[in-house]
């Protein structure tokens, strides 16, 4: 069988699986709608232009993504490696011809899939609930595919280093709950202190949310980098960083249990 039949051939499990798990299906979709319903719809722009969500609803567009980039393949790819390494599934995938790239390749085709269409789902709630006027970038779907690889490489990471299920679940909700609020999502570089802005040029999600912001929003004041259109530029370095995540994902899979 080629590398693409077995690349195939793994994502078709692997998402007949997930479709077979009608408690995570649910969770997937219902977790960012319940975040747009009560900071979308019920929890309304500070009058005095002070606090959270003193912006126009266009401009919170890329947290309200990121919750499912960043969350899904954390959690998702967190879990499924720990459940295969307490299985001793990857003891039996070295006797087949997969490799373990070709395995992480076809686990995050899986989430893109899942991805994106909560993507389209959160999308359409935002425009429909909030009113928000977005401009649909064709930039759109590389970012959420490039950030999707990205945090699949880092999930595998936590699957492969942490002791259990439970310990990938609860590392990715610990590594996941802060990056969405401190990666330029929901909270402005303005409204935390000067110190911390080094911090969250290392978060791989504020390259997304720059980047979405640029691209959707219209009166977005993202810089450019170094004379690059921001929308590209940002997108260029989420790339390198899904580059090296995935890689590193892929190694830290074990051959064996």
């Amino acid at each position: 069988m080629s590398r693409m039949g077995r690349v195939g051939a793994e994502t078709s499990a692997g998402w007949r699986s997930f479709v077979r798990r009608r408690t995570a299906v649910f969770f997937t979709f219902f977790f960012p709608v319940i975040l747009i319903v009560i900071f979308g719809a019920l929890i309304r722009t500070d009058p005095t232009g002070e606090g959270l969500f003193t912006e126009p609803a266009a401009y919170y567009v890329p947290g309200y993504l990121a919750v499912v980039v960043l969350f899904t393949p954390l959690s998702r790819m967190g879990s499924e490696v720990a459940r295969h390494r307490e299985g001793s599934r990857f003891e039996k995938l070295a006797t087949t011809p997969l490799t373990r790239g070709e395995w992480l390749l076809a686990q995050t085709a899986v989430n893109a899939a899942i991805i994106g269409l909560a993507s389209l789902l959160i999308l359409g709630l935002v425009i429909l609930l909030t009113g928000a006027q977005i401009a649909f970038s064709p930039l759109l779907v590389p970012y959420i595919l490039i950030g999707v690889i990205c945090f699949c490489g880092v999930g595998a990471m936590l699957g492969s280093y942490t002791d259990s299920q439970d310990g990938a679940v609860a590392a990715s909700n610990a590594i996941g709950l802060p990056l969405l609020f401190l990666s330029e999502t929901f909270i402005s570089l303005s409204q935390l202190p000067g110190w911390f802005e080094p911090l969250v040029n290392l978060s791989p999600l504020t390259y997304f949310a720059r980047g979405v912001r640029a691209a959707t929003y219209t009166d977005a004041t993202t810089p450019a980098v170094a004379g690059i259109d921001p929308a590209l530029a940002n997108l260029g370095i989420l790339t390198a960083l899904a580059v090296v995540a995935f890689a590193l994902g892929a190694r830290s899979i074990p051959r064996t249990d």
